[in-house]
């Protein structure tokens, strides 16, 4: 390998978990050149990482229109990659990758798609267990590296990291009056979140029993909403609505001085995991555990999901069935209440109560 593009449009948690490939590549080849293709809104997350060489950043709603996705296509061309991996194997990646030019193009199978024109030169399949404590998802990423046999498999690295420049190390705030946590108060979409009601019971919770400072995290557009829950809060003077840095790497460095992070899965989950936080994860039901709580230990990270509080609600574990809660998952999360939720998130803490004095 010389020229190497991993192509990984979004999500945040996928662009950050897909930077493993450029760990284990330049492992085994120092000197290759190693590109990543992301969306702008996810570049964060793999910038100052030393096995990645350039970023390659789109915007997504300018890539959406196909003109723009074949003039991408050709300026990729012109780079004269020799492989790429394209963990995201969506449409517009696998257009990418037939028009690239690469000797070796390396994607996931599509079944019968994969018949219909060469956009890989090898398709790989996705694992069918997970076997590492790292989360299928992951691993899922590393099974696109068994195309190369100079490959150590046994020794991979699968631990995603995110470097810190100096002045991100010794970030620091006013805002930051006692040991403190981040608390992800929303998930990314609606379909990611908690009645909100269930939200400020939760809250309540820690600013009851616990004397440390907790800081929401939110997204801009959910500002709004995030203050109408803070209105709603007891113990304000223990709750930080407006210590908000408004990019990934601005929630990058609150998270690298925060002692531990509670939140929805998402990106903030993996973002405190590459920085060596732990968390403590509440899963939306049509999530899979299995595909995303990496390096779960039950200490370290924790997590939740209703399947193991209330396994009667899911006769069976389908993609169609997931399918059907993601579309409208208000029954599932009506019944995730917030007493199925703290005594798990009791434990944690008190796993981790010497970090919190």
């Amino acid at each position: 390998m010389k020229k190497v593009l991993v192509i990984q449009n979004k999500f945040i948690g996928d662009v950050l978990i897909a930077s493993v490939l450029a760990q284990n590549i330049k492992k085994t080849y120092p000197n290759c050149h190693v590109s990543y293709l992301v969306y702008d809104y996810c570049a964060g997350v793999i910038e100052n990482h030393p096995q990645i060489d350039e970023v390659i950043i789109v915007n997504e709603r300018w890539l959406k229109k196909f003109p723009n996705l074949m003039r991408l296509a050709f300026q990729i061309r012109k780079k004269s990659f020799d492989t790429i991996f394209d963990p995201y194997s969506k449409f517009q990646s696998r257009v990418l990758c037939l028009f690239s030019s690469a000797e070796t193009r390396i994607g996931f199978s599509k079944g019968n798609f994969d018949n219909l024109l060469p956009y890989y030169t090898h398709s790989v399949q996705h694992v069918q267990k997970k076997t590492r404590n790292c989360g299928k998802s992951i691993e899922d990423r590393l099974a696109l590296l068994q195309c190369f046999p100079e490959i150590n498999i046994e020794q991979l690295d699968d631990k995603p990291k995110i470097y810190l420049c100096p002045e991100e190390r010794n970030y620091k705030s006013e805002e930051f009056l006692k040991p403190h946590i981040v608390l992800g108060i929303l998930g990314s979409t609606a379909v990611k979140s908690l009645p909100h009601p269930y939200i400020i019971e939760i809250v309540n919770f820690l600013s009851t029993n616990y004397d440390f400072q907790i800081i929401f995290n939110y997204s801009p557009h959910q500002k709004e909403l995030a203050k109408a829950i803070y209105d709603q809060c007891e113990h304000k003077d223990k709750i930080s609505l407006d210590l908000y840095e408004n990019s990934i790497r601005g929630f990058v460095k609150i998270m690298g001085q925060s002692r531990l992070l509670i939140a929805n899965e998402g990106g903030s989950v993996h973002i405190a995991k590459a920085l060596d936080k732990p968390t403590f994860t509440i899963f939306s039901p049509y999530e899979l555990k299995e595909h995303w709580a990496s390096f779960d230990d039950g200490k370290f990270h924790a997590s939740v999901h209703l399947l193991e509080e209330k396994p009667e609600l899911f006769p069976e574990i389908t993609r169609k069935l997931r399918r059907k809660i993601e579309a409208n998952p208000s029954f599932y999360y009506n019944e995730f209440r917030p007493e199925l939720i703290t005594p798990k998130l009791k434990v944690f803490l008190e796993h981790h109560a010497d970090r919190l004095l």
